[in-house]
């Protein structure tokens, strides 16, 4: 797929990414839906065992009859140090270099992290959301940042999660009795059509599909690769 360049460098250090941040958030558009989601492809990444390189796998995932349709991955050298809150600069350039493989065209793109429910409202999710100019949305297995009650023990209850008086996000039980997860807004999705989403893809496991598989995927090739 075709993905237009970044409007900012890579090579930032951090106080510069923090400023890219601040500035793309205002990009973000935490509105919208998808009619008849199709296909969604979730991305997750891991790291070579020597720590140098990021590898990044996006599988394309039928939700109507549940299968594969893709998969592809990357693998870059690491630029950006680990600082929490920066992640996507660390990821992003093996995350990019999978997703211009991509011969599918996905509904909505399903990120292992968080979207809006970041200190800066500017997560992975958000990044990659503004960048491919598409229906995104972070699915996250901890809280970065807010507080929330826990949802009821059934199987699609939902709770917000709050910074403060904001919503940003809502933790979501995707199996009854489990751990929920945490699904924010990437872009051009409203919280509502995230979760939706988001329970739509999940079968038998606690994580949604498309990134359960992704998360497979990397771990599998960083023992390979």
């Amino acid at each position: 797929m075709r993905i237009a360049p970044a409007p900012h460098s890579w090579d930032a250090t951090p106080t510069e990414a923090v400023a890219i941040q601040r500035r793309l958030a205002d990009r973000v558009i935490r509105e919208g839906d998808v009619d008849a989601v199709r296909i969604v492809a979730g991305a997750d990444l891991a790291f070579t065992r020597n720590g140098r390189h990021a590898i990044a796998g996006v599988v394309a995932w039928d939700v109507s009859q549940q299968r594969v349709v893709e998969r592809v991955f990357a693998r870059r050298k690491l630029t950006f140090p680990y600082v929490p809150g920066l992640l996507s600069f660390r990821e992003m350039p093996a995350l990019l270099a999978a997703l211009r493989k991509l011969k599918t065209r996905p509904d909505v793109f399903m990120f292992d992290g968080q979207g809006y429910a970041h200190p800066r409202r500017f997560g992975l999710a958000c990044h990659a959301g503004v960048l491919l100019d598409r229906p995104s949305l972070g699915c996250a297995k901890s809280v970065l940042v807010g507080t929330f009650d826990p949802p009821r023990k059934s199987a699609g209850a939902t709770s917000m999660l709050l910074d403060g008086d904001e919503p940003i996000g809502a933790a979501v039980r995707t199996r009854a009795g489990v751990k929920p997860v945490f699904v924010s807004v990437g872009h051009r999705l409203s919280l509502d059509a995230a979760v939706q989403i988001t329970l739509a893809t999940c079968t038998r496991y606690r994580l949604p599909e498309p990134t359960r598989l992704a998360d497979l995927l990397v771990d599998k090739l960083k023992h390979s690769l």
